[in-house]
């Protein structure tokens, strides 16, 4: 794909990367929030709600098992009516789930339910973002601006934990999405308008079908995402259980998190200057990473800190990479191609805590590490295999 095919017909509004980078980015947050608000106000919901720890890991699950049975139609909602009208319903229904978990959550089961619902913001937010940028971002900066948008998703962390001191513990957790609604609510103002009809009508072509190597590659980002979603949520009671200081845990995880954000902008901009084999640089970061989790199976700060870095640096840096391999191979269906890797690192981030975690209850975390290990080189496999599909003609 080239920047010429992205230029609009004579009489129409130009292309805004700025803008539509900018409107990738809130639209992500904002359709993603709900679930990072839940895990940040985790202890004031449970005692409210009654919900212990493993009750918000089965909340976590269920939700992104939601995302990935709405990724393909979302991204099918995408390519049909153009990523601006889908981010505005993923923004709505993002804003009025937080609404619906503030006045109606009076128990863990409704919890569960609207948090489901909120899901399908999730992926209808993802795969709009995705078809933006491909719509209106030079194919030459596309790389750096997909890193960027998934670079936001950490952040939406950063904001769930800040709302814990500011409005979780002066007026109450249920004002705390009141508060992100009305946040989600502002990131409207910023989703680009309709792209021209000219760059729809491109979408349709055989780039939307789940070809063999995206299907691959979906599974490899399952896998993946499996082991990586691990780090965040093992690593600190992994690390307790060594007899290592609680604050040196969590202090490792605010390092890896801060290298994972830098990392996704980083392999980003360095994919906007290969030609291509991002793909097969995709599967060389699986393999670094997985060598970053078999260091979390010993004993020890050193081992603790590198795998932690080198675990979220490298084996947690890859999806948007992803997104933009995938997108530059199919520009003629964005939204359509990336609904079928997005479904695999859901997937990922819902089976990976239930296997993982019953894992680690059943043979200790050090196995837990070993195996999330051998599922990340495993996926580096796929990838490669992936890769190799699709560069075939």
């Amino acid at each position: 794909m080239t920047d010429t095919a992205l230029a609009t017909p004579a009489g129409s509004a130009p292309p805004r990367p700025v803008r539509a980078s900018a409107g990738a980015i809130a639209v992500t947050i904002a359709c993603v929030v709900p679930i990072f608000l839940v895990g940040g106000l985790a202890v004031q919901m449970g005692h409210d709600l009654r919900f212990s720890p493993a009750g918000l890991g089965l909340a976590v699950s269920v939700y992104f098992g939601v995302s990935a049975l709405a990724s393909v139609p979302s991204g099918a909602l995408v390519e049909r009516y153009g990523p601006a009208v889908v981010a505005r319903a993923g923004i709505l229904l993002s804003a009025g789930s937080l609404l619906a978990v503030a006045g109606l959550a009076r128990s863990y089961p409704v919890l569960v339910v609207l948090l489901g619902l909120s899901a399908g913001a999730n992926a209808l937010g993802q795969l709009a973002s995705n078809a933006a940028l491909a719509a209106h971002v030079p194919a030459r900066r596309q790389g750096l601006s997909f890193g960027v948008k998934q670079a936001a998703i950490p952040v939406s962390t950063l904001l769930a934990g800040a709302a814990v001191p500011t409005v979780a513990l002066t007026v109450g957790w249920r004002w705390a999405f009141v508060a992100a609604a009305v946040g989600a609510l502002a990131a409207l103002a910023v989703v680009p308008g309709r792209e021209p009809a000219a760059t729809r009508r491109r979408s349709g072509g055989r780039g939307g079908r789940a070809t063999v190597a995206l299907v691959v590659v979906g599974v490899a980002a399952t896998l993946a995402a499996a082991a990586a979603n691990a780090l965040g949520t093992f690593v600190v009671d992994s690390s307790a259980t060594r007899g290592l200081s609680p604050a040196l845990a969590g202090l490792t995880l605010t390092l890896g998190s801060a290298v994972c954000v830098a990392a996704r902008v980083g392999a980003g901009w360095l994919a906007d200057r290969r030609e291509s084999g991002h793909v097969a640089l995709i599967a060389g970061m699986l393999v670094v990473g997985a060598g970053g989790l078999a260091l979390l199976a010993m004993a020890g700060p050193v081992p603790l800190v590198a795998g932690v870095v080198l675990g979220f640096g490298l084996g947690w840096a890859w999806p948007g990479l992803m997104n933009f391999a995938v997108v530059r191979l199919h520009p003629q269906a964005p939204a359509a191609a990336t609904s079928i890797t997005q479904t695999g690192v859901y997937a990922g981030g819902c089976l990976g805590p239930l296997g993982l975690g019953a894992l680690a209850d059943t043979f200790g975390y050090p196995v837990m590490w070993a195996a999330a290990a051998a599922a990340m080189l495993l996926a580096a496999l796929f990838m490669l295999t992936g890769s190799r599909l699709l560069a075939r003609p």
